[in-house]
């Protein structure tokens, strides 16, 4: 085995899912033609992964937290630090950050979470957010656009907490939500100045907003409004140690939204951008592929994710969902073209499941495969749900992967004499 191979986690972003009656019974994976992934599974090592824990539903960040070997139960935060720390804004001790959405409202009724998926004008919707609602009492605002329909909200001022309710409900037709001290809050004063804070914001916006010039023209034609911003996953400054102080790996990180850009940067990872990847649909995943490729050469490591598999999960559209899972393996494609398998390790996986049948996120296990440099062949023939679980690798949570990794890069440190 070769000592110091190069290693690469490749995530399609809720690529997992459940039987779908219109497939015939078959997952969205194993519906759709992916080549790629197949001769992964065929000459790798196969198995399924609970990216938290069995029957835990994850979110992107918890999972990709787990599964670069950080434990979430310890860790995590909330999102809003991730989100926030993606788009730019450093959350300093004391803040309050939130990941928002802008999302289509009548009145206090949510028609859409995601205007439409609005992919143009937030930037200017944001600009106007800034400028008009700068400080509400002795509270700094702090508002950046992310990616299409995705924002960051930063709250600095004294007095402050996170253990406040959230204001988007997570469902269209029903009314958004006024922000409320949690139950049991360590300090109550502070989470109703917070909430109190939160609701005055989320009422500016919807005002700033409900004319502005980009939502006047998505009118005319005939697309839903952002006429409003809908925060949630309250959270807090994290402290996290860095990916090469803890592994010795030079670590990039590739992935389309701010998310998780968020936590690679806790985590000192080096965060490139790809020119077109958008985190939509119409993604350029060879772009992705190719930058994951130039990244190697001066890092040993590289975790790379495709968002537009959980876009479809979400959606509830198994085609769609099955189109851009065929994009993840033209994706892996390039990279078994383009790279030195004696010397590289990859592992593929999703980091949770979006089946098409709830249309959020699952606590469903998914397949695992790895390939080049350390592994076992096993008898799996095709990458897929079913497929992958009678693989050599079993059944590991998302905390193991990065060990398990390491063993076939010939990096893991032995443990005992």
């Amino acid at each position: 085995m070769t000592q110091g191979a190069k290693g690469i986690i490749f995530i399609g972003d809720g690529m997992g899912g459940r039987p779908c009656p219109e497939l015939d019974g078959q997952t969205t994976v194993e519906a759709a033609n992916t080549p790629a992934m197949d001769r992964i599974a065929r000459e790798g090592s196969c198995g399924l992964m609970d990216p938290i824990s069995p029957g835990i539903p994850a979110g992107s960040d918890t999972s990709h937290m787990a599964i670069l070997g950080y434990d979430p139960y310890k860790h995590y935060r909330g999102r809003g630090p991730f989100e926030a720390k993606g788009v730019g804004i450093e959350v300093r001790p004391g803040d309050v950050a939130f990941r928002c959405n802008f999302a289509t409202v009548e009145g206090r009724d949510v028609i859409d979470r995601r205007a439409g998926r609005i992919k143009e004008g937030t930037d200017q919707l944001a600009a106007a957010i800034q400028e008009q609602v700068p400080q509400i009492e002795d509270v700094e605002i702090i508002f950046e656009p992310s990616v299409e329909h995705r924002a960051a909200l930063v709250l600095r001022g004294p007095g402050l907490s996170h253990e406040i309710t959230e204001v988007d409900p997570h469902d269209p037709d029903v009314p958004y939500l006024d922000s409320k001290p949690e139950e049991g809050a360590k300090d109550m004063a502070a989470a109703e100045k917070t909430a109190r804070i939160l609701n005055e914001f989320v009422k500016r916006c919807h005002e700033v907003l409900e004319d502005h010039p980009v939502n006047r023209e998505r009118r005319e034609k005939g697309e839903f409004p952002a006429n409003i911003a809908l925060p949630r996953g309250a959270g807090t400054a994290v402290d996290l140690q860095s990916l090469e102080a803890r592994y010795g790996l030079h670590a990039a990180m590739i992935v389309e939204v701010d998310l998780v850009r968020g936590l690679g940067q806790y985590l000192n990872m080096d965060v490139i951008k790809v020119e077109g990847a958008t985190g939509g649909q119409d993604t350029d995943e060879l772009a992705i592929a190719k930058a994951v490729v130039a990244a190697l050469e001066d890092h040993d490591f590289v975790l790379a994710n495709i968002k537009a598999p959980d876009l479809g999960g979400h959606d509830g559209n198994a085609q769609m969902k099955i189109e851009a899972i065929e994009k993840v393996d033209r994706a892996l494609g390039h990279l078994l073209e383009s790279l030195d398998w004696d010397n590289t390790t990859i592992m593929i996986t999703a980091d949770h499941c979006t089946p098409c049948s709830i249309m959020d996120h699952s606590g469903d296990a998914v397949p695992i495969a790895f390939f080049g440099n350390g592994t076992r062949p096993d008898d799996v023939e095709r990458f897929g749900e079913r497929a992958c679980a009678t693989g050599i690798i079993g059944h590991p949570r998302g905390m193991e992967i990065m060990d398990i990794l390491l063993n076939m890069m010939g990096r893991a440190e032995k443990f005992g004499a």
